[in-house]
């Protein structure tokens, strides 16, 4: 067997040297997105079910969603909503064969990240303005 020098080199990719890809990101956040809608979910079913319970559930209810941690959950699942969304059409267009090279799917992926947040702003501003 030949004698092969390792170095001082890693035997595999590890977290502190390789750095993923921006469409790889896009791709897991894609995925943990749509895990993270859930939470949003399951505090606005469960305000609504205290709506029609009892005014002391609704209270209750209302106080958590009305709380700074209800208003974390409520952002956090509007930006996963729009990060999913957007993550959805552009993988209509991934379906159709179209955006598949590598520089549009970074360019691509640089507009979910972006636009999602600037999305999320935009409905804040909506909602509180209004």
């Amino acid at each position: 067997m030949a004698d092969v020098n390792r170095g001082n080199r890693p035997l595999s990719p590890h977290l502190q040297v390789y750095r993923l890809p921006i469409p790889a990101v896009a791709s897991i956040m894609t995925r943990i997105t749509g895990h993270a809608l859930v939470a949003g979910i399951v505090l606005l079913v469960w305000w609504l079910v205290a709506a029609v319970s009892s005014p002391q559930a609704f209270a209750a209810a209302d106080w958590i969603v009305r709380s700074w941690l209800g208003f974390i959950i409520l952002t956090g699942s509007a930006w996963a909503l729009w990060f999913h969304a957007l993550s959805g059409i552009r993988h209509l267009f991934y379906d159709a064969g179209m955006g598949l090279e590598i520089e549009n799917a970074k360019r691509n992926s640089w507009i979910i990240i972006i636009g999602s947040v600037a999305l999320t702003l935009l409905s804040l501003i909506i909602f509180f303005i209004g």
